[in-house]
């Protein structure tokens, strides 16, 4: 488990969650913010804009479309194209590069600890940051 930098909100992360205003309070893009966590699983928001990287992770990855789209490039399998309200599970252990054509905002649901460049460690990974 990774520790995080930002203490965890007063509430224990447990209030009520406004997610416009969360996504408002960040502008970095595939920098993932944790905003709650149930059960071992955080809730992550993120800005995509552009390619990510190729990498997999030992777990599957659940990806939530609020607004714009993205496009979850698979190694081994046909691309999956989301738009708002959409839901797409990566499995575990899958290649995969997500891409914005435009600035796409997303939420990421994953076990506490998971580093959002997965296998392939690099200057897009990120720290674990609440908000």
């Amino acid at each position: 488990m990774t520790e995080h930098p930002q203490a965890v909100p007063a509430d224990g992360g447990r209030g009520p969650v406004h997610i416009a205003q969360k996504f408002g309070r960040f502008t970095e893009h595939w920098s993932p913010k944790i905003i709650a966590e149930a059960n071992g699983w955080q809730f992550k928001l993120v800005k995509a804009s552009g390619e990510f990287v190729w990498h997999q992770h030992e777990i599957d990855e659940v990806f939530l479309v609020f607004a714009g789209n993205v496009t979850i490039q698979l190694r081994d399998a046909e691309d999956v194209a989301l738009g708002p309200g959409q839901l797409f599970v990566v499995p575990r252990n899958t290649e995969h590069c997500p891409y914005a054509p435009e600035e796409c905002h997303l939420m990421l649901l994953e076990p506490a600890g998971v580093v959002n460049t997965g296998s392939a460690p690099g200057e897009l990974t990120a720290v674990d940051e609440w908000i």
